[in-house]
């Protein structure tokens, strides 16, 4: 059986309990209750992770400023590549307004971003996660291969 750790992170209110609930087990979950946050412990939380989730609020300006940092931060520590982050952009439904064209600077504007609203689009963004951890399997997959082959050498 594989294995995979993803590490998923982002500012206060910016909905990771909330989306990885979901994606646990699929169902409407609309209260908010605050998790703990243990940003001092993140660094070894992240310890072989093999993939970053960054999830950020879109409508409070502040989370792309604290994700942009995190990324700087982590990244480099990690040594992750660009392919092993994913960045959701989390909604909540306001009628008439398209959030899709949020614009991302440099370094982000190179990662993986999905828009996520629970409410409006839950099945799509179900669907892409599900493609997400293929990916993921697939790299564990041929990263424990490669090893095998190294031992056997």
């Amino acid at each position: 059986m594989l294995k995979a750790k993803i590490f998923f992170m982002g500012p206060s209110q910016s909905g990771k309990t909330v989306l990885a609930k979901f994606l646990m087990e699929p169902s409407d979950i609309t209260e908010y209750n605050p998790t703990q946050r243990f940003e001092s412990c993140w660094p070894a939380l992240m310890k072989d992770s093999h993939r970053e989730v960054s999830i950020f609020n879109a409508d409070i300006p502040s989370h792309l400023k604290g994700i942009k940092m995190w990324y700087s931060c982590f990244a480099e520590k990690q040594f992750l590549q660009d392919a092993q982050w994913l960045l959701i952009a989390h909604h909540k439904s306001v009628p008439g307004i398209d959030k899709r064209n949020l614009s991302l600077s440099p370094p982000l504007n190179k990662l993986k971003l999905v828009h996520s609203n629970l409410e409006d689009d839950s099945e799509e963004i179900w669907i892409k996660y599900i493609k997400y951890l293929e990916n993921i399997i697939n790299s564990v997959s041929e990263s424990r291969d490669q090893e095998e082959i190294s031992i056997i050498t």
